[in-house]
């Protein structure tokens, strides 16, 4: 490194699972982890707005990133976790099939997302994260649960 440059801050990211791949949020987001428990349907609210839930007199939007990344039909099991996040003072839960851990990545260890047709809009993407043999996609989840499909959480919160 070049003299008189200042470190670079490592980055933490909270790692979960949706199907075969392995995504990162930002875990300054993230307040809490909890199993998935029974939620109550909105009426009319997208596919992937599974309901809302009391999580200690807070109502929370819970949203299945599976439904919303046409992974598939979602298999709620011992392993499905609810994220709970907190961004901007709003409270939401995003329901993933499971988390593994917290991984630290330099900011040379994240490299930018490819330009193809994914699952994922690559608007939401920070980049890929690259730790030995693992990769993560990186996303950025402010940008993802505010975009335009995402609006419902503002209606539901308010």
């Amino acid at each position: 490194m070049p003299a008189g440059s200042g470190s670079p801050q490592p980055l933490e990211f909270l790692a979960f699972t949706l199907g075969q791949e392995e995504y990162g949020i930002d875990i300054q987001k993230v307040q809490e982890l909890r199993g998935y428990d029974t939620v109550t349907r909105i009426a009319n609210a997208p596919e992937h707005i599974k309901g809302v839930v009391n999580l200690r007199g807070i109502i929370v939007p819970i949203i299945d990133m599976r439904i919303k990344f046409n992974l598939g039909t979602p298999n709620y099991d011992q392993f499905t976790v609810v994220i709970i996040l907190n961004m901007a003072n709003r409270v939401m839960g995003m329901v993933v099939d499971s988390v593994s851990d917290v991984i630290t990545l330099s900011p040379d260890q994240v490299k930018p997302a490819p330009e193809i047709g994914s699952v994922l809009d690559t608007d939401y993407l920070i980049g890929l994260g690259t730790l030995d043999d693992r990769m993560l996609i990186l996303v950025d989840i402010d940008k993802l649960m505010s975009s335009a499909d995402m609006g419902l959480i503002e209606k539901l919160v308010d």
